[in-house]
């Protein structure tokens, strides 16, 4: 450890926040240093948001004081935290799609030469802070709206390096990248950490907080709980410090037998394009399905063509046994079909963030809340007061913006909306990205609980652990092919990994997961 990483580089102290009746924080505390990588942790709604934007400059705390190498400060706005050397990237990204890479990089600040930009000396930085970003592979005059969601979320990540930050923060920035990139991304931290940067970062993966956590702080409703040294404390220890109380067994029971009845969904030689190449299977009434795989396989485009979202499918689908044509996503809802998707980016596609919690949980249930046109507000109470509780959800007014809510409760809102429909069949991708381990749990319990009462699921996670704890059979695709089936017990963490690398199940090793 270098030594002035034993000394405060920032410290927050006394730090307190509310919006409306919520209060984010209450009196947090936070103490940096320099060549140190520093987890925080807690569920979402703990405040850890909160406090890296009151940091960064974004948010302007109630009372409180911060301190940078020994001088008080207070950011009015993330230009001034920037300037003083704190920079963040965030989860939700702040690019513009129809600019390319290298002008969304320096979007606020682009070199200029005779007072125009200079475009040349503009894509070589670019290409810089890619490299530097681990990503030098993205082709800097690439619009960024051609670019997948992980790719998009690496020139996030070297937008924010080239501000040649101090303080680097990282708020679930990682959430949405493939394994591949996540490796990239941590052995990039750790060479700036060897730099002397500070970097703080908020991750829901625990084994990416092994993997790079020098020190670890824990938030809960808003307080600081503890700070110490990664690794000496267990999994089990950090996790009920999050969610204060006992943590008991992660997922549910499975059922103890197959199920045998007659499947309400086939899919035969499904394609498209040339990201769906044949897919056949079927699904039951209370099987949950996984879809596994590396990402950019046709996971989430199979589920999209489920939906009616994709044009130009070819192939056949049948609903208990009948032949139909799923043409939108409002024929894919009808009860006849009774098709519900909770999409994987819940802010762009799932949620209207401006609008209040009570409009959001209404959309997809408008026709079962109305007469003649006209919405009956007794049942429309009834019902969202229903999916209010039976999810769970914290908010301090049904009225508020579902913008308001944490990561965890947007996802909860998503899912209740579709859940007021009581869809027969349930699409979800990647539905747990983002979200706290306590919320994970009571996402579990409820896919199983669906699953008992009858529903049929179909669950695409990028998660091993999700797919192995959660589904009663797992399809692997590889280039758009189904390429292995597992059931049962052969839903192993090996198993999967050798599918989703095209080789024989059996070909890794278990203690390294490297192929042998």
């Amino acid at each position: 450890m270098p030594q002035d990483a034993k000394q405060p580089f920032f410290q927050m102290s006394g730090v307190s926040k509310s919006f409306g009746g919520a209060v984010a924080l209450d009196h947090a505390e936070l103490t940096v240093r320099r060549g140190r990588i520093h987890a925080i942790l807690g569920e979402n709604g703990a405040g850890k948001s909160t406090l890296l934007k009151v940091m960064s400059g974004v948010v302007q705390p109630d009372e409180g004081t911060m301190h940078f190498e020994g001088r008080e400060v207070s950011f009015a706005s993330p230009a001034e935290a920037n300037a003083a050397g704190i920079v963040c990237v965030y989860q939700e990204l702040s690019l513009i799609p129809d600019l390319s890479v290298a002008d969304n990089i320096f979007a606020s600040n682009p070199p200029r030469r005779f007072g125009m930009i200079d475009r040349r000396a503009q894509r070589r930085q670019a290409e810089e802070a890619l490299a530097r970003a681990g990503a030098a592979d993205i082709n800097p005059l690439a619009k960024v709206r051609d670019l997948p969601l992980s790719r998009q979320q690496m020139v996030e990540l070297a937008k924010g390096l080239a501000h040649a930050p101090r303080i680097l923060i990282l708020d679930e920035a990682t959430s949405a990248l493939t394994a591949a990139d996540v490796a990239r991304v941590i052995e990039v931290l750790k060479r700036l950490r060897e730099e002397g940067l500070a970097l703080l970062f908020i991750s829901h993966r625990m084994h990416e907080v092994k993997a790079l956590a020098d020190e670890c702080t824990v938030y809960r409703n808003g307080r600081h709980v503890m700070s110490f040294e990664a690794g000496t404390r267990s999994d089990n220890e950090v996790v009920e410090m999050m969610i204060g109380r006992k943590y008991q067994h992660v997922f549910p029971d499975k059922p103890a037998n197959g199920r045998t009845t007659a499947p309400v969904l086939a899919c035969r030689d499904l394609a498209w394009n040339d990201t769906l190449r044949g897919i056949s299977f079927s699904l039951q009434p209370g099987e949950i399905l996984g879809l596994g795989g590396l990402d950019g396989q046709g996971q989430r485009e199979l589920l999209l063509a489920l939906f009616g979202v994709l044009r130009g499918c070819s192939g056949k689908i049948e609903i208990d046994g009948k032949a139909v044509s799923i043409g939108s996503p409002v024929t894919a809802r009808a009860n006849e079909i009774g098709m519900a998707l909770i999409p994987e980016d819940r802010k762009t596609e799932g949620l209207m963030l401006p609008m209040s919690l009570r409009e959001n949980l209404s959309f997809a249930a408008l026709d079962r809340m109305s007469t003649a046109g006209v919405i009956d507000r007794d049942r429309q109470r009834s019902l969202v007061d229903r999916m209010m509780e039976l999810l769970a959800i914290k908010s301090f007014s049904v009225d508020a913006p579902v913008g308001s809510l944490s990561g965890g409760n947007q996802q909860k809102v998503v899912i209740a909306k579709w859940l007021i429909r009581q869809p027969r069949i349930l699409l979800l991708s990647d539905p747990t990205r983002g979200i706290d381990v306590g919320t994970k749990q009571e996402l579990y319990q409820l896919l199983r609980r669906l699953a008992d009462e009858g529903a049929a699921i179909v669950f695409y996670s990028t998660d091993y652990d999700e797919l192995i704890g959660c589904c009663d059979r797992v399809l692997v695709l590889y280039e758009g092919r189904i390429k292995k089936e597992l059931v049962g017990s052969a839903i192993t963490e090996q198993n999967l990994i050798a599918s989703a690398l095209d080789l024989p199940v059996g070909q890794i090793s278990p203690s390294t997961g490297v192929a042998l």
